[in-house]
């Protein structure tokens, strides 16, 4: 079918483009951009006034299958992902079993194809996520995996660490890191600072974060192995990383929405909505993570998708499970306090979805090129939502933003010339 999207403002920072045209797809390829005549036997998207980007990329999702299909699938992590307006997601290796070999790389991916959106598989640095001893990082590579991380077990040991980084290198693949030092951050719930005290939790300290951000830098300089910090959240991590990359070594870094949002000052009433890890931080760390985006710091922005069971939330703060869902509000979380609030520009905000994501990750995504796979994301700048987790795809509920007004949501998504969702 060929499909003319047509009167948009396309907005693709690979090209420099930012401009009112037209969008031609055919055979699931861009196939021309400008002015473009449209014949009767095509079908006609009108897009005027909104914006028409190259795909949305999540690189920080958890579909929990295998293993936890009782929280997410693949198929319900796809419908959510193409109803909040990305083309791509990235899953993590915290699976039961452990995405640490090929053959579940490679179920991963059988899966995938009933899903409406593109998958892309993280194996895992060691085998079980145990950090004791390398996984099988070429084979699961060979069968599709495009980066490594042992996500919510950070790898405490620092040659299994540098090890890890030298295998990437030969693959020319990041290694996705979740940096907290396992003794300093000493089972805590929430930030450690006067709030936690004032709630009688115990805090995680923020060092724990920084000890292993500075730990990554000085492994990737010896290594040349390309870092890439997960979910960043405290103003120091965020100078070390900026000064790493003055010093040009190979490291990126994202941030979720929850953390340029919101604060440990903002949990009331023990909401175990609120609790993730790195858990909220201080108002500081949410001005400095604002600037980090605006001043390019900051690579990317991804949601760590965490979706669990109401029994796993519905609980006591202390006993609750870490993480929320963010799939299907992170593209009208970031156009309404970033854009509308003038910290970044419509560019910058497709480079941090797609451009830098594709890029790090090495997708064959990231760009409406001419003949570019046609992964296309429209967004409506001024509709407006108001937050209901009764009506998310995603079997998760587990949204601290539930109930807030905002401005700007994807209209349309398209993977490989289909649209996967429209708006209404």
């Amino acid at each position: 079918m060929t499909l003319l999207l047509k009167g948009g403002t396309v907005v693709d920072p690979k090209q420099g483009i930012e401009k009112k045209a037209d969008v031609l797809v055919e055979k699931g390829q861009v196939k021309a951009l400008g002015k473009v005549r449209a014949k009767k036997t095509w079908r006609i998207e009108e897009v005027s006034g909104w914006i028409v980007a190259p795909g949305f990329v999540d690189m920080h999702v958890h579909l929990r299958e295998p293993g936890r299909e009782d929280k997410e699938t693949i198929l319900t992590g796809g419908l959510a992902a193409a109803a909040g307006g990305f083309t791509s997601v990235v899953c993590m290796p915290n699976t039961d079993p452990v995405n640490d070999t090929e053959a579940i790389t490679r179920f991963i991916l059988e899966r995938a194809r009933h899903a409406p959106v593109n998958v892309f598989p993280i194996g895992a640095v060691t085998k079980g996520q145990r950090g004791k001893e390398l996984a099988e990082i070429g084979e699961m590579v060979k069968a599709g995996a495009v980066a490594i991380s042992d996500d919510g077990n950070p790898v405490a040991n620092n040659q299994i660490m540098r090890r890890a980084l030298e295998y990437a290198k030969i693959f020319d693949i990041p290694v996705v890191d979740h940096c907290e030092d396992p003794d300093l951050a000493a089972s805590g719930h929430m930030n450690e600072s006067v709030d936690s005290t004032r709630m009688g939790l115990r805090g995680l300290n923020r060092t724990a974060e920084e000890l292993d951000v500075a730990r990554d830098i000085m492994l990737g300089r010896i290594t040349g192995g390309r870092v890439h910090i997960a979910h960043i959240s405290t103003r120091e991590s965020l100078t070390l990383v900026r000064r790493a990359k003055r010093q040009r070594i190979a490291i990126s870094c994202e941030v979720t929405p929850h953390h340029f949002i919101l604060a440990d000052s903002d949990i009331e009433n023990y909401d175990t909505n609120y609790k993730m890890k790195p858990p909220l931080r201080t108002r500081q760390d949410v001005r400095a993570m604002l600037k980090g985006l605006s001043d390019g710091t900051i690579d990317c922005i991804a949601t760590d998708h965490a979706p669990h069971t109401r029994i796993e939330k519905e609980t006591t703060f202390e006993d609750a499970a870490n993480g929320i869902i963010g799939l299907e509000t992170a593209i009208s979380l970031a156009w309404h306090f970033l854009v509308r609030s003038g910290v970044v520009s419509v560019s910058r905000l497709v480079e941090l979805f797609s451009t830098n994501p594709s890029k790090i990750l090495n997708l064959d995504r990231g760009s409406l090129e001419e003949g570019a796979v046609a992964d296309i994301t429209v967004i409506d700048p001024d509709c407006e939502i108001v937050v209901d987790v009764n009506r998310f795809r995603s079997k998760g509920r587990n949204c601290p933003f539930h109930g807030w007004k905002l401005y700007g949501a994807p209209a349309l998504t398209m993977v490989g010339g289909r649209i996967v969702h429209r708006r209404g």
